[in-house]
């Protein structure tokens, strides 16, 4: 991200495009969360990433042989086992510890990727029924996608609602009509984004829906951090949340800054006193503002820390 480009809006209430206090992600059914953390862990190589298709959730796994990126597998997932597709090998892996490596169980057949071509056929018959159901029992509730599990009898239904849904009549209904195992999954709106997909205000894809669904909550600091506008529609995406590209930007922002001066600081330079007013981390160029009204730009190779104190050399 670059320097401020707009004004602030004052007065802005900006903490409700904040994630919720210990948001980890997709929300289950029963409010919890799926735990993420990250740390100095020993990972297993090779290491794949995975994507399920009908989600975009991100996995990672092991496999005995090497595994070429765009080959399906089948999996072990939290909905239970499904076909992936192989994004490639993994370097350095994102939001997870070693226990959430899962062993890829074999290479999908032609007759697997037949069943999910069916499946997905069946999906959009399922995916009208749900609605017609939902219009019955009047509840308050928006469908997002439906996906019949490859290797066991399950559908799943990914819905948003404004608060928590009493479904069981709704269930009970799909049971007799679909005569299989029934789970509703009550997700949040960047998890929607992340199923749906679209274009952000850069142009490219959701960063969720292509990159990666793990990264770690984002706050209001990091936008200050990238000295970007805290004016809420510059820095929040289709979803109403922070963009995502402030969390995995705010690692380089915060490590480039520890080499530059703070705004603020005043220093003396060519006989007069001067005060930082914009630092410029991507250009590595430092404004300063001086008491007789003469502005400089001035780049950061010339800043120097003496005993503490910044000079311009």
């Amino acid at each position: 991200m670059g320097s401020r480009y707009d004004e602030d809006i004052q007065g802005e209430d900006l903490s409700s495009l904040e994630d919720p206090q210990g948001f980890d992600g997709d929300e289950g059914r029963d409010g919890s969360h799926e735990g993420r953390s990250g740390g100095n862990y020993a990972y297993p190589d090779p290491l794949y990433h995975l994507k399920l298709e009908y989600s975009s959730e991100s996995l990672y796994a092991t496999h005995d042989s090497e595994l070429e990126a765009g080959v399906q597998v089948m999996v072990p997932t939290r909905y239970g086992k499904d076909l992936a597709k192989v994004m490639g090998r993994v370097r350095v892996p994102l939001g997870i510890k070693p226990s959430d490596v899962v062993h890829v169980d074999r290479i999908a057949t032609e007759t697997d990727i037949s069943r999910s071509a069916e499946f997905r056929e069946k999906e959009a018959h399922a995916f009208s029924v749900f609605r017609e159901k939902v219009a019955q029992h009047r509840l308050d509730m928006k469908l997002i996608a439906t996906h019949y599990l490859l290797d066991e009898p399950k559908i799943l239904f990914f819905f948003s609602a404004e608060n928590r849904v009493d479904f069981r009549e709704l269930v009970k209904d799909l049971v007799g009509i679909f005569k299989m195992r029934i789970e509703l999954r009550q997700i949040g709106v960047r998890d929607e984004s992340r199923i749906t997909g679209g274009l952000g205000v850069c142009g490219r894809s959701y960063c969720c829906h292509s990159v990666t669904d793990k990264l770690r909550p984002v706050s209001i600091r990091m936008a200050k951090d990238q000295n970007l506008s805290l004016n809420s529609l510059k820095i929040s995406g289709q979803c109403g949340r922070l963009l995502c590209c402030l969390a995995y930007e705010h690692d380089w922002y915060s490590e480039e800054r520890k080499s530059l001066p703070n705004e603020g600081i005043r220093l003396h330079y060519d006989e007069t006193n001067f005060r930082v007013t914009e630092v410029n981390p991507l250009t590595r160029m430092i404004r300063l503002l001086g008491e007789d009204g003469r502005v400089l730009d001035i780049p950061s190779s010339r800043m120097v820390r003496v005993d503490g104190k910044w000079r311009v050399q």
